[in-house]
This record gives structure tokens, C-alpha cells and sequence, in this order.
């Protein structure tokens, strides 16, 4: 589930205790659970990075990077269930990769937890992060996507609003959860034709977007009814008490109060709104 405001909240909980230190070594930890997908090989992986500084633990849209001094970098995707942690997990059994970090006292760990065993951790060579995450793979961060970059796409496809915004090669971040919040605040229909929008609607799209995901970030991500999502410290997110519509089938409208919140399927994937406040273009 973690989409760009929980990895964030990664990066920003692990970046103070991960900057700086030296990689002693990296390795997997014991689990009898669906293997996660690593590249190149973990051996090959470990004698790469062993005595290797992090210098900077960044994110491109839904990914975790940490940057080495080599030029080389991991990039983590958490897909589903993957957490980064520097404190106790959910539970050890589905605890997959650990960093050992620094010596004596100053020695830490940082770990990756995965239920699902859907993430996968790789190590890219500098060439190879920028061919792969650059911006001719990925649309500009939805934090600093400027409204013209949204005039743009919008008008270059009628794809489904709510579609598009799940495009990552267009704006790169915004996963399901959060597209849903950000229609419902723009009062636009998710099934809405993207090149239909009128300027002053995805004007309000360029706001909201900012407003849903920073607010989000303020309140460390979402953690759902399955408890997955937690931060660096292992601790729940708090903004899924804020969501308005996401996984609120039947509940009343808590913008209009006379609506009620329906959910429809969208690239198979389940998208709620208002029919009341999000009505259809005629």
C-alpha cells in the first residue's frame, strides 16, 4: 500500500540515523516466506557494498533510495507491505534484509519488512538509476508538478481522470489511495475524461494534490484496517482518520452530508467518491 506521503515518511524516518554511516555489511535474514526479489544477487550485492558510506536517503516517487558514496544506489520499492525500520517489526518472521551499519556504539541496523514478499530491493549503478528512475521514466514528483505540467497531460489524453492519475510516467507518486482523496476535493467525477477538465478544474487539481499529499506527510501516512503501514518506528500513520471517501462505501458524504460514498472499479483497482459533490460532465 505505501504510496509517495507513507515512503516518504520512510525516508524522513530513517534519514538522520542512515546518513553517514558506513555499510559493515548486508544481509538476509531468516524467512521461510515467499523470497523477495533482489538484484543482482545478494552475495554479489553484499561484496559491492561492504565498507560502503550512505550519502544521501532520498525518494523518487514511491521508491527509497540510498545514494553511496561510490555512485552507486539502492533503490528499495515497497509495493504492498514493505516497511523500512530502525525499531522492532510487526513480527520477525517476515523480516527480509538487514544493514548492518556502523561499529561499536554507533553500530545500527536498518531493516526491510515485507508480509507479502512483493518489494524488491536493487542495487543500480549511476548510469543505470537515471536510465531506469529519470524523468524519461518518470513523471516530475506530484510535490513539484507545476499546474502547465498538468494542463499538459490532462489535455493529451481521455483517459479517466482518476486513470491518469495513476500514471507514473505522467506524475510520479500518487497511488490509489490518494487519488481518490484528491478527486473528492476537486469535485471532479474519477470517470471524468481527462482532456474535458476545465482549466479552473485542474487548477483545483494542482492544489488539492499538494494539500492531500503534504497533509498526509504531516500525519506520517495511512495505516488501513490490515495495521501494515507503519513508520521508521514502527508506529501507525494517522491520516487515514482525516480520508473523506477511501474505503468508505456507504458512509455519508462528510463534504455535502447528502450524499453517500459508492465505490466503482478502475483498472481494477476501487475508487470512491460523491456522487453527489462529484457529479458527472454532461
Amino acid at each position: 500500500m505505501p504510496e509517495l506521503p507513507e515512503v516518504e515518511t520512510m525516508v524522513r524516518g530513517i534519514r538522520s540515523a542512515v546518513e553517514g554511516q558506513t555499510i559493515t555489511a548486508f544481509e538476509a535474514c531468516p524467512c521461510a516466506c515467499r523470497p523477495l526479489t533482489i538484484r543482482p544477487s545478494l552475495p554479489t550485492i553484499a561484496r559491492q557494498v561492504s565498507g560502503q558510506k550512505i550519502v544521501e536517503v532520498t525518494r523518487r516517487a514511491k521508491r527509497v533510495v540510498l545514494r553511496l558514496e561510490s555512485g552507486a544506489a539502492f533503490v528499495i520499492e515497497p509495493r504492498m507491505t514493505g516497511l523500512m525500520l530502525l525499531a522492532d517489526p510487526p513480527d520477525p518472521e517476515h523480516l527480509r534484509l538487514v544493514w548492518k551499519l556502523g561499529k561499536g556504539a554507533h553500530a545500527r541496523a536498518l531493516w526491510f519488512w515485507d508480509r507479502r514478499g512483493l518489494g524488491t530491493v536493487s542495487l543500480f549503478s549511476p548510469d543505470e538509476v537515471e536510465q531506469l528512475f529519470g524523468h524519461d521514466y518518470l513523471g516530475p514528483d506530484a510535490l513539484v508538478a507545476t499546474a502547465s505540467h498538468w494542463q499538459a497531460v490532462c489535455r493529451a489524453t481521455s483517459r479517466p481522470i482518476k486513470v491518469l492519475l495513476l500514471d507514473q510516467t505522467k506524475v510520479a507518486g500518487i497511488g490509489n489511495l490518494y487519488a481518490s482523496e484528491i478527486l473528492h476535493l476537486c469535485r471532479i467525477h474519477p470517470e471524468t475524461p481527462a482532456d474535458r477538465l476545465r482549466p479552473g478544474q485542474v487548477d483545483l487539481l494542482t492544489q488539492h494534490t499538494l494539500e492531500v499529499l503534504q497533509t498526509a506527510i504531516q500525519y506520517e501516512g495511512s495505516t488501513l484496517g490490515d495495521g501494515t503501514y507503519r513508520n521508521a518506528l514502527n508506529q501507525s500513520g494517522g491520516y487515514q482518520n482525516a480520508h473523506r471517501v477511501y474505503a468508505r462505501e456507504g458512509e455519508q458524504c462528510p463534504s455535502c452530508g447528502r450524499g453517500v460514498i459508492l465505490r466503482i472499479v478502475q483498472s481494477q483497482r476501487s475508487t470512491f467518491y460523491c456522487p453527489q459533490c462529484q457529479k458527472k460532465q454532461r
